[in-house]
């Protein structure tokens, strides 16, 4: 009887197995590198954009609503990148000739999108729905900070599994009411404590926690 429990031609697929029996601990060291690398966690990461746009201008000073710009919050998982014509809708007036708009304006001549570069990214393995955050009174300042302050915008907050948890676990001192979710001058009169838990029941508010939540 042959010696052999598996045709000969398996012996060629050792050395296959050998790879990927050491590759696979480089391969999940990897991903959580990856997954903990400045460019998504890192508070503070704030990359060079294309264009410069400051947030504490239009956000800030001008008193434009996030919505304006970000137009799916409401009502997608993403909060959509402006495109080039929500921009031309007030710059094709308003400061027409700027070298700092020289960019955009050639994007809307050539219909090719502007390579914003995203900062708050999320890695593959995460999913995140703005909407159902968005809905039910979570402010925009709760994960991204004052950004109608920031000249340059960065990320504020970590955005770890952790602090998403914390979240979860305890979301009444972060409800505001939805009508108040894009202003980030609101202030709570009396206790923070108090309207969220009060929100949390109108809303019926119950964060999910287990892995399949966020992990799809």
């Amino acid at each position: 009887m042959s010696q052999y429990q598996f045709p000969r031609w398996t012996d060629k697929l050792r050395p296959l197995l050998a790879v990927v029996a050491l590759g696979a601990p480089v391969y999940m060291t990897g991903i959580v590198l990856y997954g903990a690398s400045p460019d998504n966690l890192s508070v503070g990461y704030k990359p060079e954009q294309p264009v410069p746009f400051s947030h504490r201008l239009h956000a800030g000073e001008l008193g434009m609503d996030c919505r304006y710009c970000h137009t799916t919050v409401e009502k997608a998982g993403h909060a959509a990148i402006p495109s080039t014509n929500i921009c031309m809708n007030c710059h094709v007036n308003i400061h027409p000739d700027s070298p700092r708009l020289e960019k955009v304006r050639e994007s809307a001549a050539t219909g090719e999108p502007i390579p914003w570069v995203r900062v708050h990214d999320l890695p593959d393995f995460v999913f995140f729905n703005h909407s159902a955050h968005v809905q039910k009174g979570v402010g925009c300042i709760e994960c991204h900070g004052r950004i109608d302050q920031m000249e340059v915008v960065e990320q504020a907050k970590p955005l770890s599994m952790g602090w998403c948890l914390d979240c979860h676990r305890n979301p009444e001192p972060h409800l505001r009411p939805v009508a108040e979710v894009t202003n980030m001058n609101w202030m709570c009169e009396g206790s923070r404590e108090e309207l969220g838990a009060q929100l949390r029941e109108a809303n019926n508010i119950q964060p999910r926690q287990d892995c399949s939540t966020c992990h799809r």
